[in-house]
Order: structure tokens, then sequence, then C-alpha cells
């Protein structure tokens, strides 16, 4: 089993097993806690924080069942007898209240008296547990404690304020005892071969991997912690990004049959009821070189919701078509699956799709549906395959794949898109993303793919114009919401109402729900979440919208419903359809000019842009409410305002990488080396990126087999999946 330590750098004594070193039980736990394995995963197991002897917790934040660790003074001791138990023994309690000053915690230890010698008035230790509730009062119950000597250090000033590490911790494993558990782990160090070069470490001033982690882990100045955790980032960005360069390198020399544009295309081109913005031409343009280069294509489009990625993939699909290549489109949900195949249909025209057979695969499809359209594939008929997952099966091949395009590549792990890329000879990859990107983002997750991007906005397009609607502040504007859409039902146009649930206590495909530190924090308490079954029966009565034709769509429909109702809605058979997060990619209804989503502040930054793009799509002005009743001070209410404060995609995406963090931007589904960060912040680290990235490039060129660096080839090759692998090692 591969390790799981950052930047997968495990080269001798870090890869020693946890149990051979601390014996089965201590590994046991470290393992079922973290997950933690080698000696290596130990290490990386870094402090959260760093706390001083001389600076006591503020404990008036503490929230009962979180496992804390607080340094604070003992006030009082107090021992007084219980009731004796059953079998007639002593019973005692030892009460211990310790502050920070301003606020208190008590300490419970039953039949412990002799903890009374050791925490006495005035001490100041260090204590771990889990924060209870009593009659009131906040409360740890037989807490891990270690004792702040204050008359050990010759220099009492610098040992007060000597950095304590604080870990995350379990209520098995207190911070104390990993302490104690790293402490051996480092002792059982003598040399570490470090994959960063000692040219790069030279240049750059950083120290080496091995006084790295003990600093970070034994710093005698907080000065000591800060240069030892940045030289770590730096370790994870020079192994993440020589990792992405060399994967970039070895696309380049995936032979495969050049493709050339010719007739198709030009038909094509011409039956386009609009001209290609620039951005797409540029794009287009780009895509056009890879595709005839005569090596495989990794190149990620990425632009605003409705800026034309679907046409600028078609015409690539095409470009293949023409030496009888055939193309596959990969789509995370059967709605956005048909929603790409009849855009395709429209956009070819009769004459094309006839002669091209655009087809669907999904595994909802009946039977013999899927049948023939797996015939059609296999005997490369159909030269444009649309599909969900279907397209990974075994059972599914092609004639001559040549061109794989991936949408929403976050949806998708590294297996599952590698499996489909394994069903043709070095086929061509085109990602498609309707999630801007953070510059930053794209370097550390898609580094390894060329970066083309469309901001631009084809013709026609017209402008949202998007409010927050508060409930409680003002009930008058809330009601407001439901007139206004009888307006635009009245004008013949169509609106949805989104619902981040499909029943009561049903949620689905919630982005953002953690907003309750606000809530704890004394601001207005969470509303209630909205759901499609209460939400529909509402509306259904509500006087604005009598005489209209109301629907629902969810996840949990089957898939005749879903295609049902979305053809029945863009039929203008539905005037309003209430719905989940299932339309957020790829619905396409040009009619549709309004969208009120309920309990907004359940979703993030990214998903409300994408769910507001859905209207506006055609000449007609539009209009979306986000409806939300938290606190005006919160995170959630910031995050809404910053949606309507703007239609920049690009903007908002930096706005969400600032609140969330790469980690949910990044999305659990980048594995495969491209997560999983322990100490490098794209959002903050922006220079240390950058800067490993051109230190990896110059290492590369200089030595693209890394035979001189064989630290880092380890390090690399363990990052690389199997071809990539295999090319790389060989000399």
């Amino acid at each position: 089993m591969v390790s799981k330590a950052a930047g997968g750098a495990l080269p001798e004594g870090l890869e020693r097993p946890l149990e051979r070193l601390l014996g089965k039980a201590q590994a046991g736990k470290l393992h079922r806690a973290f997950g933690l394995e080698t000696v290596g995963d130990l290490l990386w197991h870094l402090p959260r924080r760093y706390a001083k002897r001389g600076e006591l917790t503020e404990l008036r934040s503490l929230v009962p069942g979180e496992h804390v660790t607080v340094v604070a003074k003992v006030r009082s001791v107090e021992t007084r007898d219980l009731q004796r138990d059953a079998r007639g023994r002593p019973r005692s309690l030892t009460s211990i209240t310790i502050t920070d000053g301003s606020s208190e915690l008590e300490l419970a230890f039953f039949n412990q008296a002799w903890r009374k010698a050791e925490l006495h008035q005035g001490v100041t230790a260090l204590f771990s547990g889990v924060v209870g509730d009593y009659k009131g009062k906040r409360q740890l119950t037989h807490p891990d404690y270690e004792l702040f000597d204050e008359e050990a250090g010759v220099d009492a000033e610098r040992w007060a304020q000597q950095p304590v590490p604080i870990y995350p911790a379990t209520q098995s494993l207190a911070t104390t005892k990993i302490q104690a558990m790293v402490a051996q782990a480092l002792d059982s160090l003598d040399v570490v071969r470090d994959p960063v070069p000692a040219e790069v470490r030279a240049e750059h001033g950083l120290m080496s991997l091995l006084e790295a982690l003990r600093m970070a882990h034994q710093p005698e100045t907080e000065r000591d912690a800060y240069r030892a955790r940045h030289s770590l980032a730096w370790q994870e960005a020079f192994l993440l990004q020589t990792y992405l360069l060399a994967t970039r390198d070895w696309f380049d020399t995936l032979p495969t049959q050049p493709r050339h544009p010719g007739a198709l295309l030009e038909r094509f081109d011409a039956g386009l009821p609009w001209q290609l913005t620039d951005d797409q031409r540029a794009a287009g343009d780009a895509i056009a070189a890879d595709l005839a280069s005569g090596t495989a294509m990794h190149r990620l489009v990425q632009g605003e919701v409705g800026s034309g990625k679907t046409v600028v993939a078609t015409r690539a699909m095409l470009t293949v078509a023409e030496s009888g290549g055939q193309a596959a489109l990969l789509a995370p949900t059967e709605v956005l699956a048909v929603q790409h195949l009849r855009s395709i249909v429209r956009s070819l025209g009769p004459d094309l799709a006839a002669e091209l057979q655009p087809t669907l695969l999904t595994g909802q499809m009946p039977a013999a549906d899927r049948k023939r359209a797996a015939l059609a594939i296999a005997a490369g008929s159909a030269r444009i395959v649309v599909g969900t997952h279907a397209l990974l099966s075994e059972r599914t091949t092609f004639a001559e794949l040549a061109l794989v395009v991936i949408d929403e590549q976050h949806r998708f792990g590294v297996a599952q898109r590698e499996a489909l890329r394994a069903k043709g000879i070095h086929p061509h990859t085109l990602v498609l993303t309707a999630t801007p990107i953070p510059r930053t983002i794209a370097m550390t997750a898609f580094g390894d793919l060329d970066v083309s991007t469309i901001r631009s906005l084809p013709a026609g397009r017209s402008p949202i114009k998007t409010f927050v609607v508060d409930p409680v502040e003002r009930p008058g504007h809330f009601a407001r919401v439901w007139e206004r859409m009888r307006e635009e039902l009245d004008a013949g146009r169509q609106a949805f109402v989104v619902c981040p649930a499909i029943s009561p206590g049903k949620l689905e495909g919630i982005d953002r729900s953690d907003d309750e530190a606000d809530a704890s924090a004394g601001a207005r308490p969470l509303p209630p979440v909205d759901d499609v079954v209460t939400t529909l029966d509402r509306l259904r009565k509500h006087p604005a919208l009598r005489g209209k034709e109301l629907s629902q769509l969810t996840g949990a429909d089957t898939t005749e419903q879903k295609d049902a109702v979305m053809r029945a809605f863009r039929d203008r058979e539905i005037d309003v359809l209430v719905a989940t997060t299932v339309i957020e990619v790829g619905v396409d209804v040009p009619n549709a000019t309004m969208m009120v989503v309920l309990s907004a502040d359940r979703f993030g930054v990214s998903q409300l842009h994408q769910l507001r793009g859905r209207v506006g799509r055609g000449e007609h002005a539009a209009v979306c409410m986000l409806v939300s009743s938290v606190d005006p001070e919160s995170t959630a209410r910031e995050r809404l305002d910053a949606v309507a404060s703007t239609l920049d995609g690009f903007e908002l995406a930096e706005v969400d990488l600032e609140q969330r963090g790469e980690g949910d931007v990044l999305g659990a589904a980048q594995s495969g080396g491209r997560s999983g960060l322990k100490v490098l912040r794209v959002a903050r680290d922006v220079g240390i990126i950058e800067a490993a990235r051109d230190a990896a490039r110059a290492v590369l060129d200089a030595d693209p087999k890394l035979l001189a660096n064989p630290a880092l080839r380890l390090a690399v090759d363990r990052r690389l999946d199997p071809d990539a692998r295999a090319a790389l090692v060989t000399a």
C-alpha cells in the first residue's frame, strides 16, 4: 500500500511501519484515528497550531462535544467523598477549576484524589479532553495533561515563550501522547535522503526535509516553526509541480494520429446562427494545433456558464471525425448527458447529425436501447458518443476512440478518467469546466494540462440581476418575490425554484452547510432548510401562482421522469420547475428568466453561480433571487452578497477559494496526487507555487529521467499512473 504522507516522499527510515517503532497497540490507534501507517505518515501529521506556556487559552469559546487542548492555570482544587459504589467501596470526586484569567473550566477526576498533589493552585499546564456540559457548566472529565515546570528552565522568559505543538487529536490520542510518539519517531532517524535537490534548497534558502520535520515538531522559537513550515510547503509544492510537469511531458511523447479539420467542420461553422467569439476561436485554434501535432492533447477549457464550451468541444469532435475517429463526451449526470446530446444534435443540423450519428449511452437506458447504442459505438458508426459512467464499462468498446471530452472533471476520479482513455490508443483529452478556476488552483490541481479560457459570452445573452432577499428582515420583499414571478409567467416566461433538500430532512447536492459556528457564536439561529416537496405544495396553493403549471425535478426521480419533465419544461408545458441542484449544469431553457433559490445559505459561491447560469440564456433579461434568513453578519450572508455583487465567475472563484480553502474547492474526487496537501495553501502560497514550478521545470529540463536525482525520481514515481511511470523510469 502506498503511504499517505504528503508529497509521496518516504525514502529510507520514513518508510518504516509504525508497528515496528511503536508496537501494535499504539500503531493501531494512529491508524484508526488518522490512517497513519509509517514513520513518514506520523511526521507529516503536523501540529495544527502552537501554544506558549506563558499564554493562556481563551476558555469562553470552547464548545461542548469538541476535543480541545488548552493552556490554563489551576485556580482551585476540591475533593469530596461520594456515595459508596454497589460493592460498598468508597468513591470520591476531585474537582479542579482552571482559568484563563477571565473565564473558567471545570476538571473532574473520579477516585483520583492524588491528582491534587500535582494540580495544586497556581500550576500552569496543557489540558486535553472532550468538552462536556454538567449542570450548565463546561467540564473536562479525566483530561490528559502536561505540567509546565516553571523552575525547570534556566531562562524563564525563553522557556515561557517556547512554542508547544498542539496536534490534531482524539479522545484516545491526546496531543501529549502524539508529542511523545513523534519524538520517538524523530529519534529513530539519522539520515533522510531529500527529494528536493541540494542546489534547489540552497538557492531558495530551504531546510533539508529531516531538519524541517524536526523543527516543525520541536521548535525553539516561533521563527523556527515558521521556517520549518515554509520549507515543508516548498517540499510539497516542488514534488507536486514535478509530478504535474513530468505527467505533461509524458503526454507530449504519446504518439497519436494527427487529426486535421476538413469539410465536416466547414459545414458546421457555416450553419452556426452566430459568430464565434474571439475566446472561442482562440480556444479552437489551440485545440486544432494540438490535434494536428501527432502527440496526445491534454487541455482544459474553462469558461463562464453559457460561454459556448460545448460548441468548442463539438468542433474538436468534428475534426477527429473527419478522418474516421470517434469522440466520447463523459458527463457526470444523466440529465447533463441528455442535454449535451440534444445540444450537439441541434447544433449539427439534420444532415451532419445523420452522418455522424450522435449516440447516447447511460446506465439507466432500457436494455434494448443500451444494446443498440453499444453496437453502434463498437462498429464505429456512432462517431460522437455522449454518456455517463456507462462509457467506462468493460462491455463498452470503441472502433477508434480518438478524443475523450470530460465535462466537469472534478466530478470524476483519476481512475475513472483513465478508464475511458484506455479504450483508445493515446486518445486526445479535452476537459471542460463551467466552474472558473483560480489561477493558483489551476497551477496546483491542473498543472499537467494546457489551459484555454473563455471569458466572453456569446452575443445575445441577457444580463442577470441578482438580489438577496431576507424574509426576516424584510418580509414584504419576500412576498413580492412570488408576485414578480407571476409577472414573468404572464409575459410568457418560465421560472426555476431551487431547494437544497428533496423532502424534509433529505438534503441533495449541498455544497455548504457548515455555518453552525456562526449560530453558536451568538448570531441569529440557522433557519430551517427548504425542500422541494413542501415548497411545491405551498406554491401550488399560493394566490400569485394560481392557474400556473408547477412540477418538480430531483435526483431521486427516475430517468424517464427526469426526461419527461425536462422535455415538458423546454416545450413550455410547465411554468415553474421546483428542483434541487440536479439542474445545476447543462440545463438550457432560453425561455426561463427567473430563478428563486430558497435556503440559499446552504450553497457555496460557485454552486450559486452555476445555478444562476440556468436563466438569462435567451433574449430576455433575467433575475435571480437568493432567499435566506441567516444572520446579516454571518459568513453565509457574505457568500450571498458576493454572488449578488458580480456576474464574473472568475472573481467569484477567488472569493470561494478565500472563504473555503483549496480542500473544498479541489473536491474530494481530486485524488491521485492532486489533493491531500498538508502544509501548502494555494490561496496563501502563490509565490511558493510559482517558484517551485520554475525550479521543477529547470530540474526536468536538465534531467528528464531524473537519473541524477534518485530521491526525487522515487517520490515522483509514486505519484504517476503506471503508464506515465514506465515512461519516466525507463532510461
